[in-house]
């Protein structure tokens, strides 16, 4: 039933204004999982995989960036995703980038965004996360994306994320460092070999001492760019290993046009996700996979537009997949479409 929903709904949603389209899904589909609408499409069958101790019910996660405020927790829960990733979130509220800032790039199967983090603050995200039956009931796999706000000073940057790292902290099951989005200026600065020494090991202590305040311990993954050469990747996986980090997510959006030149929206500004950026993913997957062997999971995200695809994420090197423009093309069918095809991987 959500499969024929989505099909029928699609031509109009693609008709409207990227965000406007996306501001209109999400409500419905709060509504239609309340009526219970979306069990009738059926859920995939159990996969479990166990990754950074935790147990995946399938390995098919929905990536964050979707629903950046935690507001569809339940409703996204519904369509089957072995895991829930929210977020990016700041500790204070911003509005993020003037719009429109969300482009289709259909002939592509790609999204071109430059959001910037716009969310209603940390405390409010932690509110949305306590009020979701998902949480409270302890239903799945939930991961909360930190990030920095826009206006505060690189060399500060890490303030933000032990602030909202302490926030979280009790409601994860793991938390996502967002440091890679291109959509915050310099954001991308903390990539490099000394920034990210200096911010993984304050994170590290950070982390260290909620498992000891909450006796629970929360992984902690980093999510970086694929506009990264081997050196690079060298010297992120050293850094990831040196402080103990628990996984890392390959990868997020694109700078590259290489791939949509000449297109309607090819040169807007932004991070570039979709088909676009799956060989790009895969490269640092593979380059990561190299650098890491079993010593850290990988999580693959980029460009799966259908099963097959999240096969070569898990070929290349990922031990789990996350979904966004994919699922924005092919709506939920594509959650289990990728779910069966890892079943026989």
């Amino acid at each position: 039933m959500s499969d024929i929903l989505y099909s029928l709904a699609r031509p109009l949603l693609f008709s409207l204004d990227a965000e406007q389209a996306h501001n209109l899904t999400l409500p419905l589909l709060r509504r239609a999982a309340a009526l219970g609408l979306t069990r009738l499409a059926g859920k995939p069958a159990p996969d479990p995989r166990t990754v950074m101790g935790i147990r995946f019910p399938n390995p098919v996660g929905l990536a964050a960036g979707l629903d950046k405020d935690g507001a569809y927790i339940d409703g996204l829960a519904s369509l089957g995703f072995g895991s829930i990733e929210i977020g990016t979130v700041t500790p204070r509220p911003q509005g993020g980038n003037p719009k429109p800032r969300i482009f289709r790039l259909p002939q592509a199967q790609g999204i071109i965004n430059r959001m910037g983090f716009n969310n209603g603050g940390v405390d409010a995200f932690v509110g949305n996360v306590q009020a979701s039956r998902f949480y409270q009931e302890k239903a799945g796999v939930l991961g909360l994306n930190i990030g920095k706000n826009a206006d505060t000073p690189i060399e500060r940057a890490a303030d933000d994320y032990l602030h909202c790292l302490r926030k979280v902290y009790p409601y994860a099951s793991y938390v996502t460092v967002n440091i890679s989005s291109p959509n915050t200026k310099n954001l991308r600065q903390l990539q490099g070999e000394s920034e990210l020494d200096a911010l993984l090991s304050q994170l590290k202590d950070a982390q260290l001492r909620l498992a000891d305040q909450h006796k629970r311990y929360v992984p902690v993954a980093l999510k970086i760019a694929p506009d990264i050469d081997a050196e690079q990747v060298r010297n992120i996986a050293g850094a990831l290993l040196r402080h103990k980090i628990d996984g890392v997510i390959a990868t997020n959006t694109t700078l590259s046009r290489t791939a949509v030149q000449g297109m309607r929206h090819g040169e807007e500004a932004g991070g570039l996700s979709g088909a676009p950026v799956f060989e790009l993913s895969n490269t640092v997957i593979r380059l990561l996979k190299s650098e890491l062997g079993d010593a850290l999971p990988i999580i693959g995200v980029g460009g799966i537009m259908r099963g097959e695809d999240a096969r070569a994420k898990i070929a290349a090197g990922a031990q789990l997949v996350q979904l966004y423009t994919g699922f924005i093309y092919a709506g939920p069918a594509l959650v289990r479409d990728c779910a069966a095809a890892l079943r026989q991987a």
